[in-house]
Order: C-alpha cells, then sequence, then structure tokens
C-alpha cells in the first residue's frame, strides 16, 4: 500500500483518520477490485452494502447525515478511499451525494425528510441531472423548461449523461424557468422516477461501465412543492452542490492515482529483467519519482480546498485548481503504470487497464479541465481588478 502519512496532515481532524483507516479496513472485505456485467445490479448492491455500513451518512448533511452539514474532508476522503479499491464503489458513493446535494444544501424539511434519510440508508438512488445534448459545460444555454400552471411545474425537454440514469429512484432536474435571461432564469426540482411524462430515451454505454442515460420530459407534471429553494435559484443551487462535489472528484482521481503506484511498484519490484528487476534501472525510479511527486502536488491542492470549503470560506478557485491538477495528474500516473507493465498493462481487467479507463471521464465530468482554468484564470483577473479598485 503507498504511503498514507497525508492522513497526519494539519488539513485533517483526528475524526478524519479514524474514518479513512475503517472505512479502509471495511472496504477490503466488502468491496471487490471488479465487476461483472451487470452493472446496475452491482451498483445497486453497492448503493445498498455502502448505505447498510453507515458511509452514506457523510454523503448527506443535516440531522439525516453524519454532520450537521456536510464535511467536504470527509467526503474526499472516502472518495479517495473507495476509488483506490474500485471505480464503481466510489461512484455510487459520489452519486447518493450528488443526486441529493442539492437537498441536503437548500432543501425545504419535507423534502429533506423524504429524500435524505432514505438516500442516507442506501434505500434510494440519487441523480444529479444537469447537462443537455447542447448544454454541458454551457449551463446557461439550457432548453429544458418548466413552466408553473396552478399547483404544478411542468418539464419538457431533455438531459444526458445523467449518472444513475436508469437506476435512480429520484432526479434532481434544471430547468429553465424564465424568471431572467441566462443562468438566472433556472429552477430546480425533485422529479420521481416512474413519474408520468418522464422516461429514459437511451441507456449510454461508456469506456468505464456504470448506469448512464439520456432523459426525456414531456409535459411531464409535478407538484410546485418539488422545486429546491426559489424560482430562479437553480443555477445557484447547482453551483453549491458542485462547489461540494467537484472537490472530491479530485479526491477520487486520487485514489485511482494511489492504487497505480501501489501497483507499479509491486510490478517494479518484482519484475525481473536483465539479471536485475524493473526497479533497478534509473528510467524506473525517475518514473516512480515522477508519480509520487505529482500525487502528493495534488494532494495538497485537494484537502487545502476541502478545508477551506470546511471552514466557510469561498473555494470557487481553489476546487477548480484540485480538480484540474488532480485528474490531469492520475491520467499522467496511471498511464506510467500501464507502461511499467508493460503489455501485461493493456490486458483487459488488469487493475492498470481498468484504472486506465476509470481515469478518464474524471477530466470532463463536472467540468472539464479546460472549463477548470476558465475559471482559475477568471478568479485570478477578478481578484486583480478588486486590487485595482
Amino acid at each position: 500500500m503507498s504511503d498514507r502519512a497525508y492522513l497526519d496532515w494539519p488539513f485533517l481532524e483526528p475524526r478524519h483518520r479514524e474514518l479513512a483507516q475503517s472505512l479502509d479496513a471495511w472496504a477490503n472485505g466488502n468491496v471487490p477490485h471488479a465487476h461483472g456485467r451487470d452493472v446496475d445490479a452491482e451498483c445497486r448492491a453497492l448503493v445498498k452494502s455502502l448505505g447498510g455500513a453507515g458511509w452514506l451518512r457523510h454523503a448527506v448533511g443535516g440531522s439525516h447525515g453524519a454532520a450537521p452539514s456536510i464535511d467536504t474532508r470527509a467526503i474526499c476522503l472516502i472518495r479517495e478511499t473507495l476509488a483506490r479499491h474500485s471505480g464503481l464503489a466510489d461512484f455510487a458513493f459520489a452519486m447518493q451525494g450528488l443526486g441529493s446535494g442539492a437537498i441536503s444544501l437548500q432543501g425545504t424539511e419535507p423534502q429533506k425528510d423524504r429524500y435524505l434519510t432514505r438516500v442516507a440508508r442506501g434505500e434510494a438512488i440519487a441523480a444529479f441531472a444537469l447537462s443537455e445534448p447542447e448544454a454541458g459545460s454551457d449551463v446557461a444555454a439550457m432548453q429544458c423548461s418548466a413552466r408553473v400552471e396552478g399547483g404544478e411545474a411542468i418539464l419538457d425537454g431533455e438531459k444526458t449523461w445523467i449518472s444513475n440514469g436508469g437506476i435512480a429512484d429520484f432526479y434532481v432536474v434544471f430547468a429553465r424557468t424564465g424568471e431572467a435571461p441566462g443562468a438566472r432564469g433556472i429552477s430546480a426540482f425533485i422529479v420521481d422516477a416512474g413519474t408520468p411524462g418522464f422516461e429514459i430515451a437511451e441507456r449510454i454505454e461508456v469506456i468505464a461501465p456504470h448506469p448512464l442515460a439520456r432523459l426525456r420530459f414531456t409535459n411531464c407534471r409535478i407538484p410546485v412543492s418539488q422545486r429546491i429553494g426559489e424560482a430562479g435559484e437553480g443555477f445557484k443551487v447547482a453551483m453549491r452542490t458542485l462547489d461540494v462535489f467537484r472537490t472530491s472528484v479530485a479526491a477520487a482521481a486520487l485514489g485511482f492515482a494511489r492504487r497505480a503506484l501501489d501497483e507499479a511498484l509491486h510490478r517494479a519490484t518484482t519484475r525481473k529483467m536483465f539479471n536485475q528487476t524493473l526497479a533497478d534501472f534509473q528510467l524506473t525510479q525517475a518514473k516512480l519519482a515522477g508519480m509520487a511527486t505529482t500525487i502528493d502536488s495534488a494532494a495538497l491542492l485537494v484537502y487545502r480546498a476541502a478545508w477551506q470549503r470546511d471552514q466557510g470560506r469561498n473555494v470557487t478557485r481553489e476546487a477548480a485548481m484540485a480538480k484540474l491538477t488532480a485528474t490531469e495528474g492520475a491520467q499522467q500516473v496511471i498511464d506510467d503504470a500501464v507502461q511499467i507493465f508493460g503489455g501485461l498493462g493493456v490486458v483487459s481487467g488488469q487493475p492498470v487497464e481498468m484504472l486506465y479507463r476509470d481515469i478518464r471521464a474524471l477530466r470532463i465530468y463536472e467540468g472539464a479541465s479546460e472549463v477548470q482554468q476558465l475559471i482559475i484564470a477568471r478568479e485570478l483577473l477578478k481578484d486583480l481588478k478588486g486590487d485595482k479598485a
């Protein structure tokens, strides 16, 4: 196992260290490294298992969760630990948090009572429906609409790339309600699976299998009481949710990278070549040194951002830096691990081959790397303008 001295860093408290160690011990006996063909069934089973063991209580906030408010450092440690064991287990945990995050942050008490308790127990699967065919990174281009008639909101349009699509029990859906132009005219709604007018239009298969779908709403009627927050505040709700979970994407990338380094170290020290081991070659040593340095650099940014958010500070720039550095760095670390494995590294089902597929999507979802660069630059320029004012 790779060095876990980072658990002693001052960003973390004793309770965080205990959490990470307890989860790692639990995962060793309860989380398989690989999954079979029926990904839907395995994802459901993982949610149930994580809920039954109490880990999902950390994915929600308030009286329904493990703490009065969402503990970003705890979420990051859980995602990093689960990702080191299984990409699908990390996905199952993360989507319970992301899918219900808007309810944790801004839902009414009846909404929290109805949904968060079941999410925390693993009895209901959540989904976050923001992206559309023509509105991914550009959320303001959203076309899915909702109009209010009497006590109902009527949704029309499509969502795509929706994780847990097809297996979720409810979806937090963002739709244009038109209170103002662009991002200021969007509201958030909770739509239960099976609601008339709501259908799974298409299941989507990707290189690292997990439940994913395109959703369609056609005259889909739900009570206005299913709206999260005030009308026109959906974009703020979405961004608040992403501020929490964007940092945790970086933590998951760390978990993948740490597993890759573990695998590479074992391979390098056991692979015989020219009467010595692969690790005896300076080229291999240089590669291993770069991998370890990349991981620690990213970890510092991840846990700085998580700590800063837990202090109640704005983390827009720091979360973007963490996600950009951790996901891009993990891609390189895993690629290096594949190279150290040689031909065995591209054999289907090998740990580093699975990691190679697992990591790629993290550089895209919840804000592509290019979007993170724009966010960082925008925040820097905003600070510069503020200094000159």
